[in-house]
């Protein structure tokens, strides 16, 4: 029983790293001349005209998280091993952790885009790939892998994973307001094309060992949109059939799977000085089809008050069955049942809400600081970001900016350089300047972007 438990954790957690691969980049909310603004705020427009270069007009990638690679691999001896490892000490790798260890990634790559000034404001079209993941897994999960069983509760029931990837093409729209001076308001409009989603979950685990009695329960539930995804199965010592792994079937091809619209919206207004702003991202949904279920249909209980155990060999409660019947009992636990294919399933995206004001400098008008509120609502993955800006601007074609920020996955350093002359744009920057990383350049802290794109202005 130890020695499955242990493996499921690990398992699970190896799983749950390998899978894991940007938000927009906060940095460049307030800077001028940075040609993506308007996917932060769909009311801000560019000064001028722009095609992007295919394929790199915005790429956008990174990683947060506040459940760090240096909790999970530590240095042995000049080698590199995982926290279950003896040599580490079970205080040493709990200490690292967090009740709730959070870790995720969203990836926006720019297929093609373009803006141009017609129909009284500013209007863009933009083609984007877009992909995310996250994952929570609750500190007991590791105090599982590494201390093993001992006399307590192991409650995981907020472990999960969603992963998702879709196409989007976007027409964005935004104009100033004539009767009110000041005010200006942008709305975008995304056709959504679902590629594949997988939302897995436990609604409740918890496994309480004690010295009377051992008692388990959990309810679990998967639902896969991948597709030609099929569950593998095999069959347990008690001769029921449970999920074992997935494959693809056929030619293991990945395509359209599903369709949407969402809905970005946004108003800026200017007040001497000042430039205030407000926008929500992502107000919509994707109905995928070919539902693939596997759950543990409802809560599963085991509890050795149920089982007596008999002396005698011949009889059917001997020691020898009673034992066997409570381990694959115990096994069941985990073994999710294959519910087939249940058709179509809408989820909803992950919205956005900015809020931001900038200061002009008064005295030299090519500077300027902005504070930006980002909230991501997401349910169990939601999170928060405050960040301070100052940005800059000496010459017509070059604009810089730096920012620290404090969000639910702590500080982050971020820069933007932005090079805008007309007929070429450059932009590099980060979110979250790289820290220390390992030797195969993965941060120690979880915590990175990258962003740059190159545009042809116009």
């Amino acid at each position: 029983m130890k020695h499955i438990l242990r493996k499921l954790a690990i398992c699970g957690f190896v799983a749950v790293a390998t899978g894991l691969s940007a938000q927009n980049t906060n940095s460049g909310y307030f800077l001028e001349g940075y040609t993506y603004r308007y996917q932060m705020n769909p009311a801000f427009a560019n000064e001028r005209n722009f095609v992007s270069m295919p394929g790199l007009g915005d790429v956008n990638v990174a990683l947060r998280g506040n459940l760090h690679l240096s909790s999970v691999l530590y240095n042995v001896d000049g080698r590199t091993c995982l926290f279950t490892n003896p040599s580490v000490s079970a205080s040493e790798v709990m200490n690292s952790l967090h009740d709730k260890n959070r870790i995720g990634s969203d990836v926006k790559l720019n297929v093609i885009s373009a803006g141009f000034k017609a129909f009284g404001g500013y209007n863009t079209v933009s083609i984007n790939a877009r992909a995310g993941v996250n994952v929570n897994v609750p500190k007991a999960f590791f105090s599982l892998a590494k201390e093993g069983i001992s006399n307590r509760t192991y409650d995981i029931r907020n472990l999960s994973a969603r992963g998702i990837g879709y196409g989007e093409l976007a027409f964005g729209h935004s104009r100033d307001i004539s009767q009110v001076p000041g005010l200006r308001v942008g709305a975008s409009v995304k056709f959504l094309i679902g590629v594949a989603n997988v939302d897995a979950y436990f609604n409740e685990a918890k496994l309480t060992l004690g010295e009377n009695g051992w008692e388990g329960l959990t309810n679990a539930d998967i639902y896969a949109n991948v597709g030609s995804l099929q569950y593998e199965h095999d069959v347990n010592d008690a001769g029921k059939e449970y999920v074992s792994g997935v494959n693809m079937d056929g030619d293991g091809s990945i395509g359209p799977n599903g369709f949407g619209m969402a809905f970005d919206l946004g108003a800026t207004y200017s007040w001497r000085d000042f430039n205030f702003s407000a926008a929500v991202l992502d107000l919509g949904w994707i109905s995928f089809s070919d539902t693939k279920y596997a759950s543990t249909n409802g809560t599963r209980y085991v509890n050795t008050d149920a089982y007596t155990f008999n002396a005698d060999d011949d009889a059917p409660n001997s020691f020898d069955n009673e034992w066997k019947r409570l381990r694959d009992n115990f096994n069941e636990l985990y073994q999710l049942s294959d519910n087939g294919n249940i058709g179509g399933r809408s989820t909803a995206l992950a919205a956005t809400l900015n809020l931001g004001v900038e200061y002009t400098l008064p005295y030299y008008r090519k500077l300027h600081f902005g504070f930006l509120s980002s909230t991501r609502i997401a349910g169990r993955y939601s999170w928060s970001e405050a960040r301070f800006s100052a940005n800059v601007a000496p010459v017509n074609c070059f604009s810089a900016d730096a920012n620290v920020a404090f969000s639910s996955f702590g500080t982050s350093f971020g820069w933007l350089l932005n090079f805008h002359h007309t007929g070429f744009n450059f932009f590099l920057g980060m979110n979250h300047t790289l820290g220390k990383v390992s030797k195969q350049w993965v941060p120690l802290s979880s915590n990175a972007s990258l962003n740059m794109g190159i545009n042809f202005p116009f």
